[in-house]
């Protein structure tokens, strides 16, 4: 069975393909979006999801999220004393994930097609393979989230010649994606984005208001779990304003009570930062797709951010038209990566229809340019694939030597957008061997071939003698050989995942110790007596007696919790 993922910075989702469409697969507590938060206890047991996120609050030394913006990177979270890479903590969610569907299929799931951020290097979307490879799948394809988000909106299905322009704003990451089809072709002309820029950043807004307020607070004074504390309740007034034109926000801070009321209109004027953060990918995707706004046939609305009102707003008043948002912006990705999923299994009731994708970083190399005779400025970048051009590609440059006598080239093989090689990241490098002869008497022509799976070919051949050397790239991290990650999983595999069958009990017993630290006096005793309680259920081991003080232990939880 092969699956489609979206791996998200802020919550991750899993479906499949029927014969009525794409489906979401719900995890272990019946929801479809699953955080992407992992927490390690004492024991060695990991915490995907729901469980975690309440698990955070009361141990936030011990729990990682948001870890998707380091993919590729060479940062360590540390857990219980324990260290782990982003694409590791990405594994445990990747793992929890596989576990839903297999136990909500009835069978085994070995494949996946994960989705990434379109404006994600070559490194990011390694990193996001091995941790699919990792969690026990086979990644088939590594899609682009807008891609797959026009998939799901079935832009696809016209045989009208048309473009689009997808605008992804999800809890982390923001891409916007210009799309056109053509004879059956679905092409992307450009993407541009920002790895650091999602709905985090709209709450951080709301949590800067909530201390500018409240003066008397001094933020770095308070404890991690206060600040974790602080920063859900900001989340929960952004998500207010879906409602109504006021939202409120409190926090119990040491037994005081410190609440907020805040109106859209001010909420929408403190975000102006972020929105002129949007108009600049905005800008340079159409830029470089070479099309003007009144071109864009299309706007589709993806990510959960995008559900604020506010962001509706203002992409209404960018774009000038009223975007798209009949499929649900938490789900479209998911939804087209399954999609994705069975054209890859050539499932007969999908129209066939031909994807193509862009490099999204330019590609080249380090040269010496002579600006005036006899003048030279070394560690210049030559591009020689562009980015957004159309993939798979193969563009030549022909360069010649700049010494005297010069026996070999360096070739080294960079990708990035800044003039300054230094800047750029570099994927590797190659040396040929040439005839020594007089500066610019030899040259040699580099190829560069970019492929649908980002893998890179580099060929070197040397003019006068005819000699070629070539080699692949997968960007600066090579993939794991499978015994590397046989080896890898092994020493991962003495943390224990969470048995899913008592995931819920566990969520709920940590929603109740968080309520208790939150709660003083009375309530406290109320909530020791309801923990108590469903303990004791919990110890009969009757199926029966624990459904249905599980359903009266949440409804307690929820009445607590509403604040």
């Amino acid at each position: 069975m092969m699956v489609g993922i979206d791996l998200g910075t802020t919550n991750s989702l899993i479906a499949y393909y029927t014969e009525d469409g794409p489906k979401i697969i719900p995890n272990r507590l019946g929801k479809n979006l699953t955080p992407s938060v992992v927490s390690i206890d004492e024991n060695g047991q990991i915490y995907v999801g729901d469980s975690a996120v309440e698990r955070g609050l009361l141990y936030p030394g011990s729990t990682a999220s948001v870890f998707k913006r380091d993919m590729g990177s060479k940062k360590e979270y540390s857990l219980m004393e324990k260290k782990f890479t982003a694409e590791e903590l990405s594994s445990f969610v990747l793992r929890s994930l596989k576990e839903d569907a297999e136990h909500f299929l009835g069978e085994e799931v070995t494949e996946a097609v994960i989705s990434v951020p379109a404006y994600f290097n070559d490194a990011r979307r390694k990193a996001t393979k091995r941790a699919g490879q990792l969690a026990g799948l086979k990644v088939e394809r590594i899609i682009s989230e807008p891609t797959a988000a026009a998939i799901a909106y079935g832009l696809y299905g016209s045989d009208d010649h048309a473009r689009f322009l997808v605008f992804d704003l999800g809890g982390g990451t923001f891409d916007v994606s210009v799309l056109e089809l053509f004879d059956r072709i679905l092409e992307v002309r450009a993407v541009a984005g920002d790895n650091y820029l999602g709905g985090e950043d709209f709450t951080n807004v709301i949590e800067e208001l909530f201390f500018d307020k409240h003066k008397e607070l001094d933020r770095h004074s308070l404890d991690e779990k206060t600040l974790r504390h602080i920063h859900k309740q900001a989340d929960k007034c952004k998500i207010g304003f879906s409602d109504s034109r006021v939202s409120s926000m409190k926090c119990k801070i040491n037994g005081e009570i410190y609440d907020m009321n805040i109106d859209i209109a001010t909420y929408e004027r403190e975000c102006s930062d972020l929105f002129e953060k949007i108009r600049k990918p905005v800008k340079r995707s159409l830029s470089d797709a070479h099309i003007k706004l009144s071109d864009v046939d299309k706007v589709v609305l993806v990510g959960g951010a995008t559900k604020s009102p506010i962001l509706r707003k203002f992409a209404g008043r960018l774009f000038k038209m009223l975007p798209d948002v009949s499929v649900n912006p938490d789900e479209a990705v998911a939804l087209g990566a399954a999609i994705q999923a069975a054209m890859k299994e050539r499932r007969e009731s999908i129209k066939e229809v031909i994807l193509t994708d862009v490099c999204p970083f330019t590609l080249g190399t380090e040269v010496v340019r002579e600006w005036e005779k006899g003048k030279y400025e070394h560690g210049i970048f030559c591009p020689i694939i562009e980015r957004n051009t159309v993939i798979p590609t193969s563009r030549t440059e022909r360069l010649y030597t700049v010494n005297d006598n010069q026996k070999r080239l360096n070739i080294n093989v960079l990708q990035g957008e800044s003039r300054i090689a230094a800047n750029n990241l570099l994927l590797g490098e190659l040396e040929v061997n040439i005839p020594a002869k007089k500066a610019g008497e030899e040259a040699v022509d580099v190829t560069y071939t970019y492929d649908i799976n980002s893998i890179l070919e580099v060929e070197v051949k040397v003019v006068s003698t005819g000699e070629v050397i070539n080699q692949v790239f997968k960007g600066t991290d090579v993939d794991m050989t499978d015994e590397e990650i046989r080896q890898r999983f092994e020493t991962l595999s003495y943390l224990k995942i969470h048995p899913r069958d008592r995931e819920e009990n566990k969520y709920l017993l940590l929603r109740g110790e968080r309520l208790y630290e939150e709660s003083l006096g009375d309530e406290r005793i109320y909530i020791e007596q309801a923990l108590h309680k469903y303990e004791q259920a919990l110890n009969t081991y009757d199926n029966g007696i624990i459904d249905n003080a599980k359903e009266e232990f949440k409804k307690f939880l929820d009445e607590l919790d509403e604040f």
